[in-house]
């Protein structure tokens, strides 16, 4: 580097330019941090394992998914198109995740991201006022619980915000100094912006197209030139967003997300998404929005109602100063707020992320706050900064024009003041960070089975408590794009079709016993069972159930779909239970049994046997195994049964698995299948 560089370096780096530095880098490895301690298992938003699927994808050179099995092999918000899928998602926060991968991490990408809105929020407001206005605001956008939840997270927000922050910085630089390569900035940042969430960077870059548009009226040739460039360059990203739908759905005008839930867009009435439904009205859409300002406003915030407080300080002194009221500059920037408060109405989104809204504690907003709202932080960050430097001048000035006591208490009150500002982010921060953290207590329990098993060359069948869904919720057992890492999970769906995709594959199942509510701290007792496949003319089962103290009555039933037999059975300390499937018949045996049961089973139905372990007047519970059976060209194939003990019928199939040690003295359950 020549002396002259190196001197123009140096006296760029002014000390709040320094301290700033300084800030970003601490930011990004705080969020880094965060994310690998408080998020090791991801949010209770289910979008991130869509976004790293796709990252994973793009690493692999893949826009789609071709699974063995597609019944099987489901991801959660994947368009299934014949025998493909593709994300609903467009690629470009995938993109910036795959990028932190091919460094080291995916959280890589988080940290930098993180970092640079800490930058570019200083240099967008430096640009309007001066250096220290642009590092308290950068300080603030650190402070606020909002930019930490959702930068720690493997969301589009941050992403999308950050796009954002780069374009206004390059759009104020350029149209400052008239320089064309800010101008290009500019028109790229939006364009990838645009391209990632179009109607996010809408609103965003209204208010500066609007400025554009207003500065056009002088005619001047330099003018002309570089805005048209900031437009060409963003065009390019409405050509690549409509390119990329071409490539993907067929129609260039048809966005995958619209593909996956064609009534999931923009606009009033009835609006639908995973056969979830409302009937979205702008009264209802005025009410969703309002609540989301006010959680906004008072809890994710820097410093919760302190930080909005301190904007309004700031609005107040942006009037009073005629330089800054008349700037246009200033304006479009917060004029950013009117355009996404406004825009979001027509969102129904916003009303999604609240949950019930009689309860403020509900929905994700509890948990990871206003996401829909991330781009306001720019304009209440900006106005939160002048009005920290306002009251810090005024404080400064009185202290200049008092004498004695009254003069120390001046610095006094100030050290006061900021004291409790930052007990009061402390706590805005901690607390979501602290819930969260329970989340995640309660994730690791779930998972556990898989920390402590090594697998070479697993297929682990998953249950489906919210779906026909994989990665819904277990984000963290994702698939490879291609099917060949050491494990493979599939749904509990064609099971055998699955096991013959992968015929070398050694078999597990997952279950766990207890409700899937994590985020209300709420854990699961979970189950890593490893499973046995057999065949031959004909297949058995058998069972042996612990039957407990005071137990009146025993009674059986052998189902195949709708078709069923039951028998009583004698009280003894345990239950042997032999089964037999061969030419088309079931046969349930036991010398405890008052008669042998006997159903049809012809093709590919399981076997379900039912036996009602009954207290009297104490009531009773079930002891449930399910044989997935199939008669395949003479042969009968059998994997070793789903297992559960149930408190009652409505507990059973996904959250009543039989866990040894987790239940009561005297139940037991032990099932071997074999084959002749």
């Amino acid at each position: 580097m020549s002396r002259d560089r190196l001197s123009a370096v140096v006296s760029w780096l002014t000390r709040d330019r320094q301290a700033t530095l300084v800030l970003a880098v601490l930011t990004g490895v705080g969020i880094f941090l965060i994310g690998e301690t408080v998020f090791p298992y991801y949010t209770t938003n289910h979008d991130e394992a869509v976004y790293l699927q796709q990252a994973e994808m793009l690493l692999e050179g893949q826009l789609r998914m071709r699974p063995p099995v597609s019944e099987s092999f489901h991801p959660w918000f994947f368009v299934i198109d014949g025998d493909t899928f593709y994300p609903k998602y467009t690629p470009v926060t995938a993109a910036l995740f795959a990028l932190g991968k091919l460094v080291g991490s995916f959280r890589l990408t988080l940290a930098v991201l993180a970092a640079l809105a800490v930058a570019l929020t200083d240099g967008i407001v430096s640009e309007l006022f001066d250096d220290r206005t642009g590092l308290v605001a950068a300080g603030l956008l650190a402070l606020s619980p909002l930019f930490i939840l959702q930068s720690s997270a493997f969301l589009p927000y941050v992403p999308a915000f950050t796009l954002n922050l780069l374009f206004v910085w390059a759009y104020l630089r350029a149209d400052r100094t008239g320089r064309r390569r800010f101008a290009a900035l500019a028109g790229g940042a939006i364009a990838l912006s645009f391209w990632a969430r179009p109607y996010t960077a809408v609103l965003f870059a209204t208010p500066f197209i609007c400025h554009a548009l207003w500065t056009l009226r002088t005619l001047d040739r330099d003018v002309i030139v570089r805005q048209s460039v900031v437009a060409a360059l963003g065009l390019v990203g409405v050509g690549a967003a409509l390119g990329y739908n071409a490539v993907i759905t067929g129609d260039p005008m048809t966005f995958p997300y619209e593909a996956f839930a064609p009534r999931d867009g923009l606009g009033f009435g009835e609006r639908e998404i995973v056969g979830y439904e409302r009937e979205y009205t702008p009264e209802l859409a005025l009410e969703a929005n309002g609540r989301n300002l006010w959680q906004y406003a008072t809890r994710w915030t820097p410093g919760g109602v302190f930080g909005t407080l301190l904007a309004v300080v700031g609005l107040a002194t942006v009037l009073r100063r005629r330089e800054h009221r008349r700037d246009p500059h200033t304006l479009a920037v917060l004029a950013v707020f009117l355009t996404i408060t406004v825009g979001n109405v027509y969102f129904w989104g916003t009303l999604n992320v609240l949950g019930d809204l009689s309860n403020p504690n509900d929905g994700l907003i509890s948990l990871l706050g206003p996401y829909y709202h991330v781009g306001l932080l720019l304009p209440t960050v900006t106005l939160g900064a002048v009005g920290a430097t306002s009251l810090f001048d005024t404080a400064r000035g009185v202290r200049k024009r008092v004498d004695g006591p009254a003069r120390r208490a001046v610095p006094a009150l100030a050290v006061v003041a900021v004291l409790v500002f930052a007990g009061v982010t402390a706590g805005a921060v901690g607390a979501p960070l602290s819930e969260n953290y329970e989340t995640t207590e309660q994730y690791e329990r779930a998972y556990e089975p898989f920390e402590d098993q090594q697998f070479e060359n697993g297929l682990v069948f998953l249950p489906t408590p919210y779906g026909d869904w994989l990665n819904h919720p277990f984000q963290k057992l994702r698939n490879d794009p291609d099917f060949d890492d050491e494990v493979v999970y599939a749904l509990q769906h064609r099971e055998f079709a699955v096991v013959d995709a992968f015929p070398e594959r050694q078999l597990y199942r997952y279950t766990f016993r207890g409700e899937w509510l994590p985020f209300e701290g709420r854990s699961v007792d979970p189950r890593l069972r490893e499973i046995e496949h057999v065949s031959g003319e004909q297949v058995e089962l058998n069972l042996t159930l612990g039957i407990p103290d005071a137990v009146e009555i025993i009674e059986v039933r052998a189902s195949v779909g709708e078709d069923g037999d039951r028998t009583a059975a004698s009280l003894n300390d345990d239950l042997e239970i032999a089964t037999t499937v061969t030419d088309g018949t079931a046969t349930v045996r036991s010398p405890a049994f008052s008669e042998n049961l006997t159903v049809a089973h012809e093709g590919g139905d399981e076997l379900r046997i039912v036996v009602f372990v009954d207290y009297g007047a104490l009531g009773g519970f079930e002891y449930v195994a399910e044989l997935p059976v199939l008669e395949d060209d003479g042969e009968y194939r059998a994997l070793s049964p789903y297992l559960e003990v149930c408190r009652g019928p409505a507990r059973c199939g996904g959250e009543a698995a039989y866990v040894p040690g987790q239940h009561r003295t005297g139940v037991s359950m032990n099932a071997t299948v074999s084959a002749e």
